[in-house]
């Protein structure tokens, strides 16, 4: 049975068992199954033990272990895991193409990301962001002795029908390549315009907000990700969004306070933890520990 559940807790919109139709980075049943979207009626902390467990995939694509955390109208936020050496490809049934902005930051490990219909291959560590666009293909490695675990948002989210659904409207790939050697003889002086954008800390867009210090990693007419640090004591400055924000806590304890119509709420967030905050919402993060805290977040569709 569906739940519903005021507060921290999620409102799933289908019934177990969460397996199906329209999910990032995709299902692991028949259409016909329903696929969890944990929605909230209000800002809300999302503990990592609240995170919906799924698994995406068949024999042919492999299995990707998924936590998700959120699936609004607006944003998608979940963490994804493979094991040392693990890949995840696609199937006919499993394709991996989306009609949606999709981010994969790197928690732990090595993520190996290659688009397999033109053969551009990117290597991120930990810390690192990859951004792809509506319509790339891409295949996930897990290429490192520690198993690897990526944070992915993706918008417009699947609700909208740019997951699954999405998927199965495209062409099927008919060939796979994972190296392209049209650029042998030619690299680095020749670089086609890239389909996978790897954004490390020299590629972030740096600002203050209040004591914060934000990175931005990409920003699109969809999307939004970037990262948050607090020192002990600081605080950001007080702001709403013109889109949905989803957060993760990547070290230390993080303080939110938002302020609505029905009042303000407090939030306390460990590493794991995520958080939503609706479209609109008046939020300031603090930090009120004794040790560094940053956190991940994307806000869709407009940071404004």
């Amino acid at each position: 049975m569906a739940t519903t559940r005021r507060g921290d807790a999620p409102v799933l919109e289908s019934a177990e068992p969460f397996l199906g139709d329209d999910d990032a980075p995709g299902s692991a049943a028949p259409p016909a199954a329903g696929s969890p979207r944990p929605t909230f009626e209000g800002p809300a902390t999302i503990p990592s033990t609240q995170a919906v467990r799924y698994l995406w995939g068949d024999e042919i694509s492999g299995e990707v272990s998924d936590w998700i955390y959120a699936s609004t109208d607006l944003i998608h936020m979940i963490v994804w895991a493979l094991p040392p050496g693990g890949k995840c490809l696609h199937s006919d049934t499993h394709r991996t193409v989306f009609g949606a902005d999709v981010t994969y930051f790197v928690l732990g490990g090595t993520l190996v990301l290659a688009n397999p219909e033109n053969g551009e291959v990117r290597v991120a560590e930990a810390g690192e962001c990859i951004l792809f666009r509506r319509d790339t293909w891409h295949h996930m490695f897990s290429h490192g002795l520690d198993q690897l675990r990526v944070l992915e948002f993706f918008a417009p989210p699947p609700s909208t029908g740019t997951s699954r659904k999405y998927a199965q409207t495209r062409p099927p790939l008919e060939v796979v390549r994972h190296a392209n050697d049209e650029l042998l003889g030619s690299w680095p002086l020749e670089r086609p315009e890239p389909t996978l954008h790897l954004r490390t800390a020299a590629d972030t867009l740096w600002r203050r907000d209040g004591e914060a210090l934000v990175g931005i990693a990409a920003s699109t007419e969809h999307l939004t990700v970037g990262t948050i640090s607090l020192l002990p004591g600081q605080h950001s400055s007080s702001e709403a969004h013109g889109g949905d924000e989803t957060l993760y806590v990547l070290e230390g304890v993080l303080n939110v306070r938002t302020e609505r119509g029905d009042g303000v709420g407090w939030h306390e967030l460990h590493p794991g933890d995520g958080f939503y905050c609706p479209a609109g919402t008046q939020h300031r993060y603090s930090n009120i520990g004794d040790a560094i805290a940053k956190a991940a977040f994307g806000v869709a569709p407009r940071w404004r």
